[in-house]
């Protein structure tokens, strides 16, 4: 069931994504070679619960970190930990945050040093996608408009959309209904109502879009061991539009 939010349910939500979308920004203050993944993670816990907010992660189906940190070839639900981050690497950051009970969600991908060029297309064209998905998010298109724009945008540049993973209605609940995936024939799935929150969220591979998961059953990493990109916000269907619940207090 899809679960349509009030104009108070929205006020929290907008509240958790402004702490998502200031995390992140601590999070690109701190990037840098040398830093560990498990420093990024306590930087994140630390800012997040200063803010008055619970991470939405830690303890989230035995996840054992506030932070998601994907490096290079894995695409998502990377755990933190001893590894340093090294020039010429690309980190993907998936943050969550609680208040009052409500979810915001968002994921960035930030380049370590420098970053040779085709690794800059692929975060270019990711976070592109998203927000060309995020256009599509209107009162009375269907879902799959949302997942064959990003879809679409993506393999004309010559990179792929993972299939087994997708963005997910967003709430009380970390995952509602419905999925949003991103791939599929536009025209399909249910329309989209004032009220309906998402989290629009393309995971793009430089390669095959094939993907498994490692021994620590987290870490998702490409079958070819390519590189991947990752970006997400949290949306609210209005009827002035799309309007991205995770940006930061400062714009």
């Amino acid at each position: 069931m899809i679960i349509l939010k009030t104009a108070r349910e929205l006020n929290y939500m907008r509240d958790a994504g402004r702490i998502v979308a200031d995390t992140h920004r601590e999070m690109e203050k701190a990037v840098a070679p040398g830093v560990s993944t498990a420093e990024l993670d306590k930087i994140a816990e630390d800012y997040i619960r200063s803010r008055g907010a619970k991470p939405a992660f830690k303890g989230y189906q035995g996840f054992p970190a506030t932070i998601c940190a994907s490096i290079n070839e894995q695409v998502v639900h990377g755990i933190p930990g001893i590894r340093r981050l090294q020039n010429g690497d690309i980190i993907s950051i998936d943050v969550g945050a609680v208040v009052n009970d409500y979810h915001g969600d968002a994921a960035v991908t930030l380049p370590v040093g420098e970053i040779d060029e085709e690794l800059q297309r692929l975060i270019d064209v990711t976070r592109d996608s998203l927000h060309i998905g995020i256009e599509k998010s209107r009162v009375g298109n269907r879902l799959y408009d949302i997942s064959n724009s990003i879809q679409e945008y993506v393999e004309k540049n010559n990179f792929s959309v993972v299939r087994q993973f997708v963005g997910h209605g967003i709430g009380k609940k970390m995952h509602e209904e419905p999925q949003v995936p991103n791939f599929g024939p536009a025209g399909r799935g249910p329309r989209l109502q004032e009220g309906m929150t998402l989290a629009i969220e393309p995971m793009v591979n430089a390669g095959t879009w094939e993907v498994e998961t490692k021994e620590d059953q987290w870490t998702v990493v490409t079958k070819d061991l390519k590189p991947s990109a990752h970006f997400e916000h949290t949306i609210a269907i209005t009827e002035k539009g799309p309007e991205i619940l995770t940006l930061s207090s400062g714009g």
